[in-house]
């Protein structure tokens, strides 16, 4: 195991890594990187889209979906369950060893039902059915019509990752879903204990929209790359506080779980921030942090290794109003954030059915 990954095993967070492919599956490297310390693995429409694209190994697979005539959206489904029933099988021994805490591999609801909350509770129940893997996890965005839809499949004692959150006030409300369906569960006799949650809450792009307009305002460049730390870290309070206190214990007797702050977006977008920033800072128990490669290759050479999550919280309650004094909107750019999410999300999802149909096309020919 990595020394550092290790380190950050023994503080209490885990290392999932933000990349799926089949090539990464079949020839070894997953399993490499779970030797190493990484205990799950999260993906989207822009990890398939590169994936499919540049890998010849799907090309069977389509020439196979060609024949069979179905759409680009349903062979996009085929390919993935392969790809994500591959790796919740070979990280079925993280899931076990680690008491169904970890191992888990998640799958994303299609973008264009970011605001549809029926759509959404079938399609993640489809996906569940599909995969057919208890260590899966469904990816539903935090958008106001995807709360329902959280705590509707949370209700049915399904696991799931609660993606695109930017705000404080939208993790609360996913916090506040995710108990509301586990108490639904308990009362109609489930057992909590076989789900498992984390909420993903997005960092680095805070910082790049936020410098954005400090940039427009000028000055205050002694602001510039923090707001997305201050935010992680208040969140994170924000977690202590929910699942605690005797509604929360009384739920946990029964065998709920809490519901885990997820690190997204953690890899550094301005190449004047130390690569491994939004690692470094993060660092405190009962978290997850989801790295792409590279910055989790950062981290392993040269990271720093500290419990640094509740250091300087009112550090970071001053930043956050002193970047409301220089004349930057905290809810407008969450707000912004999250229909950003959405759409880059489905312009990748759409970009991938057209990669697909052309090279099912291809394939036919």
């Amino acid at each position: 195991m990595n020394g550092r990954l290790k380190e950050l095993s023994e503080i209490g967070q885990s290392v999932w890594i933000d990349y799926l492919s089949r090539e990464m599956v079949r020839g070894g490297h997953l399993q490499r990187l779970v030797e190493e310390g990484v205990v799950g693995v999260t993906s989207n429409p822009t990890i398939f889209q590169k994936a499919i694209s540049g890998s010849e190994l799907y090309d069977e697979q389509l020439r196979e979906l060609a024949r069979s005539g179905v759409s680009p959206k349903e062979a996009f489904l085929e390919l993935a369950r392969v790809d994500v029933r591959e790796a919740c099988d070979l990280l079925r021994p993280v899931y076990e060893r680690t008491g169904h805490r970890d191992g888990f591999v998640s799958l994303e609801v299609s973008p264009d039902l970011a605001y549809d909350t029926e759509a959404t509770v079938e399609e993640a129940a489809r996906l569940h059915e599909l995969v057919d893997r208890e260590n899966l996890m469904v990816k539903i965005p935090a958008t106001r019509e995807g709360l329902p839809a959280i705590e509707e499949m949370i209700s049915r004692g399904r696991s799931i990752n609660v993606t695109l959150i930017f705000s404080l006030e939208r993790y609360r409300a996913v916090t506040q879903a995710y108990l509301r369906g586990i108490e639904r569960l308990v009362d109609s006799g489930g057992d909590p204990s076989k789900v498992a949650s984390v909420a993903s809450f997005f960092v680095s792009r805070v910082d790049t929209e936020a410098d954005r307009r400090l940039d427009e305002i000028g000055g205050h460049d002694e602001l510039k790359g923090r707001l997305a730390v201050a935010n992680a870290k208040l969140a994170y309070q924000v977690f202590k506080e929910t699942f605690a206190g005797p509604e929360w214990e009384e739920l946990e007797a029964r065998g709920a779980r809490r519901q885990r702050p997820l690190w997204a977006s953690t890899s550094t977008k301005n190449p004047d921030y130390p690569d491994t920033l939004y690692v470094d800072e993060l660092i405190g128990p009962e978290t997850v942090n989801t790295m792409p490669e590279e910055t989790l290759e950062a981290f392993k050479d040269h990271g720093t290794v500290r419990p640094a999550l509740e250091e300087g919280l009112e550090e970071a309650r001053e930043v956050f109003r002193r970047v409301r004094e220089a004349g930057v909107d905290y809810e407008d750019v969450t707000e912004v954030l999250e229909r950003e999410g959405v759409q880059k999300f489905a312009d990748s999802y759409h970009e991938l059915l057209r990669e697909i149909e052309r090279e099912t096309s291809r394939a036919a020919s």
